[in-house]
């Protein structure tokens, strides 16, 4: 079950570092919800529609997708833990290099939460911008 619910957790991380919501729609499950801890503008709980429509909304703003390198991946039952790095460049052309600790629960084979560690400062400088350009993030809820 647990290398079975790693592949779930890595697929969705292709799909945030290719920018495919197709991808992430297909491993997502209903009811699924982000929480993006901290305290700044990227922070906040996310609908399923927002995590597949931030993906979406994430080609305009990086057309290079996160571009992640996957580091250490743990998987223990439902959960799966995934560190990363991000190498991105900004459609404005800046880079956003994130650091990252996704910690995923995977319920009958698809993401039903996911708590992720950022540093929603730097999100908030270099992204938040071009986000409020684009209508901000609750443009994509639907």
């Amino acid at each position: 079950m647990s290398e079975a619910n790693k592949k779930v957790a890595l697929q969705f991380m292709e799909a945030m570092s290719t920018n495919n919501p197709e991808l992430a729609d297909e491993v997502t499950g209903p009811d699924a919800v982000a929480v993006a801890k901290g305290t700044t503008k990227f922070a906040g709980t996310r609908s399923r529609e927002m995590m597949v429509g931030g993906i979406e909304l994430f080609k305009t703003m990086i057309p290079t997708g996160l571009r992640f390198k996957i580091g250490n991946v743990t998987a223990e039952g439902d959960r799966v833990v995934v560190e990363a790095e991000g190498n991105a460049i900004t459609a404005e052309g800046k880079p956003y290099c994130n650091q990252y600790c996704f910690v995923f629960t995977v319920t009958d084979g698809k993401i039903s939460h996911a708590n992720e560690y950022f540093c929603t400062k730097l999100a908030d400088e270099v992204l938040w911008p071009m986000a409020e350009k684009a209508g901000g993030m609750h443009a994509i809820e639907s």
